[in-house]
């Protein structure tokens, strides 16, 4: 571990900071910070970066909402660069978009589909309401049909499951999976803290669950 003296800031006093969706790994935008935005942003764990066209602090989301809660910083080899993983509240972009990063130049670099991408793009929708979407809906209509939603789906894959019809079972597996995650991002929960739960659990496969007796 490696203190903010022990970093290379250029002639100018500032350090470039690559911001990164924690669930995805997509790259989210490009800023700067100095020591004393790179301090507040350990000392709040959201980003606060320094403008260079405006000559002053920026506390990400303070104005849009469009908040980022630090996970974690790295440097890189040589001190001179951050890597700023975060957990985002709406899109990076002032023009709206998921990332700063929208302007194809060679190839695809489209990010991979993957649940993370899922929860990302379901949470967006809890933020950014889009008219005629259903994920919309089940936001708009709230925790009661959220969670009527999920019982129903649950059904659904037991139904499949029992009827050793595989892929049926994956279609209606699927459809679970989306809606947890509606549920997820309704009650604030981040694919992460699922992914720390399941890492602490250390001796799952030693687990016998006790059935009552009676």
């Amino acid at each position: 571990m490696i203190g903010i003296n022990d970093l290379k800031f250029d002639e100018t006093g500032l350090i470039p900071a690559i911001i990164v969706d924690a669930a995805t790994g997509a790259v989210l935008t490009l800023a700067y910070m100095n020591r004393e935005s790179l301090g507040i942003s350990m000392d709040e764990g959201r980003t606060c970066f320094w403008s260079r066209s405006r000559k002053e602090l920026w506390r990400k989301g303070e104005t849009s909402g469009n908040v980022q809660h630090i996970v974690g910083i790295k440097a890189d080899c040589d001190r001179d660069a951050l890597i700023v993983t975060v957990n985002k509240e709406g899109p990076a972009c002032h023009t709206g978009a998921d990332s700063c990063f929208i302007d194809d130049i060679f190839g695809n670099c489209e990010t991979p589909f993957s649940l993370d991408k899922l929860y990302c793009i379901v949470d967006d929708r809890r933020v950014n309401r889009k008219e005629g979407s259903y994920t919309t809906y089940l936001f708009d209509k709230g925790i009661d049909k959220i969670l009527k939603k999920l019982g129903e789906e649950s059904t659904e894959v037991i139904i499949a499951g029992k009827a050793g019809d595989k892929a049926d079972t994956v279609y209606e597996i699927a459809d679970l999976a989306y809606h947890v995650m509606v549920l997820m991002a309704e009650m604030g929960i981040t694919p992460g803290e699922i992914n720390d739960e399941l890492a602490s659990r250390h001796v799952i496969d030693n687990k016998i669950k006790q059935e009552k007796m009676t």
